[in-house]
């Protein structure tokens, strides 16, 4: 337990209102969005400077204190759950633009700038910040750094690492690190900074992210299609890929999400349809305007039962604001949801809704499916609850299952929710226990104590012989 004297100097270095330690407060901190695992810090503190950050971490080693660092806590694999206890690194008060560089078309901004925040600010000056992750108005730009989070725009844009241009942070033994710049081309020694994305505060504390800028695409069209049954909503996207077009959106929902999303919205969603694709395209002007053609065109073809072309950007908006309310949609439906982010190569994504189907069936659950499309992203999600011992059982199997089946057509566990505690037995099925090892290597390089948030993305001991995740994963205090 952190001493009352730890506390004190704490106080002394951040402030009394960065530092909480007191239950009630820790509560709130000792979780994330993902369902069922949750555990208690000593304390939480809120630095608002580098040197701030530095001195926490000095005084969580006098006390031997894990840190954990966490941005406003809407990760969906446990990354931020303090597992070990000791510190909460909380950075969402770092959160100052910096600047916006229209020269260089790049953007600097602390830890804990909002997603959106920066979104609009680089907005107002005419550029475009393409990565747009569900929680866009509450995720932190550190947070999408830890996690490299996606997004509805991934099909074309990509993901947070291909924006990211520098960081800078602090090591565990607390030297500053500051890796990358504004330069286009930088081929300097190893890439660091890739190897800070993604790794989910286990090999340092960000606290400075330098990004890419574009400029916003000229014109834009949304449409959007109903069909009868999923597999053709499927074939749809393999065609439109095949024809050499590439949406900026291509989102899918299922009928049950259909149902939860019309529920929660009321923008007359029809019921009874099996499947939607929500799909984008942007750019210039004239090519938008072919692609578009080009993709109603495959729609007709494969028989989409409707398609409708959205009436002006108001109502293109509206389409896009109610797939973002796909998630809470479906969580307002039962106590507990549970959240998965299989990922295939666009081709099998057909047989892998064929075999989501197979599986609610076989284990006897409510399941809601929406994604990417595009990506081969999906997000399959179990409505149930988590103080049904026999039904959370049956989850996981469907999803141990699942992810068996993706696995085996070459998908991946993760697609943008990263690994953190949920998925550590998933990452070693996919990458094996030579890849494991390598992990552990670099995190020894990094962390030799073992001080930047233990207890996620592998286990100390060997993975595979680890108890069920779904099992073992889930703590409480």
């Amino acid at each position: 337990m952190i001493s009352s004297t730890a506390i004190a100097h704490l106080k002394e270095k951040l402030g009394d209102a960065n530092v909480l330690h007191e239950k009630e407060d820790l509560l709130t901190l000792g979780y994330d969005s993902t369902p069922g695992v949750h555990h208690l810090p000593e304390v939480v503190v809120y630095p608002t400077t580098t040197e701030e950050v530095i001195a926490a971490m000095e005084i969580a080693e006098r006390e031997g204190l894990p840190l954990t660092p966490r941005g406003s806590g809407t990760g969906l694999s446990g990354g931020s759950v303090p597992v070990k206890g000791g510190m909460v690194l909380c950075l969402t008060r770092m959160n100052r633009i910096l600047e916006i560089d229209e020269e260089n078309l790049t953007a600097t901004a602390e830890a804990g700038v909002i997603t959106l925040d920066l979104f609009n600010a680089v907005a107002a000056k005419g550029l475009f910040y393409p990565p747009d992750p569900g929680s866009q108005k509450i995720s932190t730009l550190g947070g999408n750094v830890a996690e490299n989070a996606g997004g509805l725009r991934g099909l074309k844009y990509g993901v947070t690492r291909d924006y990211v241009m520098a960081l800078k942070g602090v090591l565990a033994d607390r030297s500053l690190i500051a890796t990358g710049g504004k330069s286009v081309k930088d081929v300097a020694g190893y890439g660091f900074k890739d190897l800070l994305v993604g790794s989910e505060g286990t090999l340092g504390i960000v606290t400075e992210i330098t990004v890419k800028l574009i400029p916003p695409p000229q014109d834009k069209r949304t449409i959007l299609a109903y069909f009868n049954d999923v597999r053709t909503a499927g074939e749809a996207v393999s065609r439109i890929i095949a024809a050499k077009i590439i949406p900026s959106t291509m989102e899918i929902m299922d009928r049950a999400v259909i149902n939860c999303v019309e529920d929660y919205v009321k923008i007359g969603l029809p019921r009874q349809m099996a499947a939607l694709l929500l799909i984008e395209v942007d750019g210039h002007p004239a090519p938008v305007a072919e692609e578009a053609a080009g993709v109603q065109k495959i729609l007709e073809q494969v028989k989409a039962a409707e398609i409708h072309v959205a009436r002006d950007a108001e109502h293109a908006a509206s389409l896009a604001a109610a797939r973002r309310t796909a998630l809470s949609a479906l969580a307002r439906m039962s106590p507990t949801t549970l959240l998965e982010d299989a990922t295939v190569p666009r081709s099998r994504l057909a047989e892998t809704f064929s075999e989501i189907e197979r599986l609610t069936e076989k284990y006897r659950l409510k399941v809601g499916t929406f994604g990417h499309a595009g990506d081969g992203n999906l997000h399959p999600t179990v409505l149930c609850d988590e103080r049904d011992h026999e039904e959370m059982e049956r989850a996981h199997a469907f999803y141990n299952e699942l992810y068996e089946q993706v696995l085996a057509w070459g998908g991946t566990v993760s697609g943008e929710h990263g690994i953190g505690l949920a998925k550590k037995e998933y990452l070693a099925r996919q990458i094996g226990p030579g890849g494991v090892q390598v992990m552990k290597r670099i995190k020894q390089v990094f962390d030799p104590q073992g001080i930047l948030n233990p207890g996620k993305i592998f286990d100390e001991g060997d993975p595979c012989t680890q108890v069920h995740v779904e099992e073992g994963f889930r703590v409480s205090h």
